[in-house]
């Protein structure tokens, strides 16, 4: 278990999402809504809810909306929201994995074959790209939850798999089965995180420099702006130069 590897571009950045608050609230909503009606409106009897809330919170998402969005869901009048995942490869020859939200299924996949082909990379088949990342429960606490040995040591004790931590944040990996039973734990010994969810973690990293890592951020915006879409995964490192280039 290592406490203190770096983790950088693995999600997308979350600055860029900060500059679209209005859409991230849209998709925060959805993700919400969809939570509440595949299981009870009740954060404390449903995982994925609870999830989702703490997630709405982390990103200053105003109460009322949260409990709208759990409101909608509880009175039958929610859209039949599907979850899809779309895999592909960008730039540099980097992997991405797309999750969805979408009550049409052939928009959104024509919306993110579109963003694939503009944007110097092409959409695979189901299974083409996630053979090279694994699904693990993520928990995300700020920089400001302590130094990596405080929270290296609460995620042991917790009964997290791993750990990254970085001037960013930290990153605690679980297994799917254990996420919301640590989650739970974290929170008597952290305070309450940024967010508890599925994710895809790759094996290995690929580095892009220059061009290709520009054109990737771009099919990454792309990406991101379609209403659709709820989170990128990739297995990308852009130094932090390049960023600073790009910025």
């Amino acid at each position: 278990m290592a406490g203190h590897s770096k983790f950088k571009n693995i999600m997308y950045r979350k600055g860029a999402q900060d500059k679209k608050r209005s859409a991230l609230f849209s998709k925060l909503s959805r993700e919400i809504t969809v939570a509440a009606k595949m299981g009870l409106p009740d954060p404390d009897a449903n995982a994925r809810l609870r999830a989702a809330i703490i997630a709405a919170r982390a990103q200053s998402m105003p109460k009322d909306n949260i409990q709208r969005s759990i409101d909608k869901a509880a009175g039958g009048d929610a859209e039949t929201y599907e979850e899809v995942r779309y895999e592909g490869f960008g730039p540099g020859g980097v992997a991405l994995i797309v999750e969805a939200l979408t009550d049409n299924r052939n928009r959104t996949a024509t919306n993110v074959r579109t963003a694939f082909s503009k944007n110097g990379g092409n959409l695979g088949a189901g299974g083409s790209v996630s053979h090279g990342f694994s699904r693990l429960g993520l928990i995300e606490y700020p920089a400001s939850a302590g130094d990596a040995d405080k929270v290296f040591e609460a995620a042991i004790e917790a009964g997290a798999e791993d750990v990254e931590s970085d001037d960013d944040g930290h990153r605690i990996w679980t297994s799917i089965e254990s996420l919301h039973e640590v989650a739970r734990a974290l929170e008597n010994l952290l305070g309450e995180g940024e967010g508890a969810k599925l994710a895809w973690r790759p094996s290995a990293e690929v580095e892009v420099r220059g061009e290709d890592a520009q054109t990737l951020l771009k099919l990454i915006d792309a990406l991101d702006e379609d209403d659709d879409v709820q989170t990128v995964w990739g297995n990308y490192d852009v130094p932090e130069e390049e960023l600073e280039k790009l910025a």
